[in-house]
């Protein structure tokens, strides 16, 4: 399906330390040094703000997921991050991921709560169930409870959250120094929540935040990732190598969403895509390659074996890489499927010895690397906004801030010149720019 021209593309600047290459930081541009520095993230987020994108977005993993010493794929934690980069900001949004399987429902709501107050309407939250044994170990558990189980527990803490979030009324916060009522009582309500996984109280401490509550955004792919982000997201980050593959993603989570009683047009789609920008295609492609040079193996061995789930120690760098190691990636009745698919895809498509294959997913770990002029990348971007592939994109520079800013002062402008991004703000808060409605209180107590 198709969205209008006249809706507007959204774009997200995902932020990553130095860059969404793995070998970013080995770069002699990059910021390596600076990858735990609170400035580096409030520059960035302030670029992508005077730019007017949407939000800026931060992943997490609470353990090191790839425990080699070559990166550090997540350090800071996200939401205490971004509280910082409120304060310098006054636009764009604020997402984090936090998750269902690891997190306090009670602790998340509130912290959302606050990041959703703070920053006056503009937190999101992606919601994600980890599947990392090395945070799980973390948390006082030997490995990550059956993806089934994770999922399952997810739906109950999305509905104690937004049970808190919504346990006071709009009107209940009063302020009435005459009579000497701060708050009205009649108006905060406990949850009273009692279900398989949680018993909850409530209320929640702090009023209810400006957007009612923060973004619901979602990432799984997974069967039952699918089915929950059909039913409660407001927006999915996905990855997607062909138009075709984004193509039947978005047909599917819409065609979900509707058979759910929701508006599909209010479900944004929103791949990643890590643009390699130079002024002419052979200098992109060679800027490509010259970050590819610069991985080291043992850790895109490491990342590729968890995404395909598959051990694949027993293969020389270039020998080829046997599709059978994926069993049942592209099987509908896969609960698994996702990013082992998109690899899975890589390896069915183009037939890659095990180093063509670290290289193609050293970019942006199975999302689309694209290398090109600022019209070839702005084109790739209208192709698939136009064309019922996405409505919009994650953007994620290889390298930050050098390659993030070359997309800003180039791609962005012909965007616009197309009529397909904003120039200014419509509005101050997440939802507004998203197109998305502030939801009414539910699940309230009276």
């Amino acid at each position: 399906m198709s969205r209008p021209i006249a809706r507007q593309l959204v774009l997200n600047a995902f932020l990553h330390d130095t860059g969404h290459h793995e070998a970013s930081w080995r770069h002699p541009d990059s910021s390596a040094e600076r990858i735990n520095d609170v400035r580096f993230y409030q520059e960035i987020a302030r670029k992508a703000e005077a730019a007017k994108f949407d939000s800026v977005f931060l992943a997490d993993v609470p353990g090191l997921a790839y425990d080699t010493g070559h990166r550090l794929s997540h350090s800071l934690d996200p939401v205490t991050l971004l509280s910082a980069v409120a304060a310098v900001t006054s636009r764009i949004g604020l997402i984090a991921s936090a998750s269902t399987t690891l997190s306090d429902p009670y602790t998340l709501a509130r912290q959302f709560a606050t990041l959703d107050t703070i920053s006056g309407g503009r937190a999101g939250w992606n919601i994600v169930t980890t599947y990392a044994k090395a945070a799980a170990r973390n948390y006082g558990l030997d490995d990550m409870p059956p993806h089934a189980d994770r999922y399952r527990r997810a739906h109950e803490f999305l509905d104690v959250v937004t049970k808190l979030w919504d346990s006071w009324e709009d009107d209940a916060f009063v302020v009435d120094r005459a009579s000497g009522v701060l708050f009205d009582v009649d108006k905060v309500h406990p949850i009273d929540h009692e279900g398989e996984f949680y018993r909850v109280r409530g209320p929640l401490t702090l009023p209810r935040s400006p957007q009612g509550r923060p973004v619901l955004v979602q990432a799984g792919a997974s069967n039952d990732g699918r089915e929950f982000a059909a039913r409660h997201a407001e927006a999915i980050f996905t990855a997607h190598q062909t138009i075709g593959d984004a193509q039947a993603f978005y047909a599917d989570i819409k065609h979900q969403a509707a058979a759910f009683g929701r508006d599909p047009d209010r479900v944004l789609i929103l791949p990643g895509i890590s643009p390699f920008v130079a002024d002419s295609a052979q200098e992109a492609r060679q800027l490509a390659r010259e970050f590819n040079e610069l991985t080291i193996a043992e850790y895109g061995l490491a990342q590729l074996e968890v995404m395909a789930g598959q051990s694949f120690a027993d293969l020389d760098l270039d020998d080829k890489v046997p599709l059978e190691r994926f069993g049942r990636a592209g099987d509908v009745l896969d609960n698994k499927r996702g990013r082992r698919q998109v690899v899975a895809n890589i390896v069915e498509r183009e037939n890659p010895t095990l180093r063509e294959l670290l290289h193609r997913l050293a970019g942006a770990r199975g999302h689309n690397v694209v290398a090109g002029t600022p019209t070839q990348v702005a084109d790739t971007i209208a192709e698939w906004f136009t064309s019922g592939a996405a409505d919009g994109f994650n953007v994620m520079p290889p390298l930050y801030p050098q390659l993030f800013e070359v997309f800003v002062e180039k791609v962005v402008p012909i965007l616009q010149e197309r009529g397909l991004f904003r120039t200014e703000y419509d509005g101050a808060s997440l939802r507004e720019h998203y197109g998305l409605p502030r939801p009414a209180g539910r699940g309230v107590v009276h």
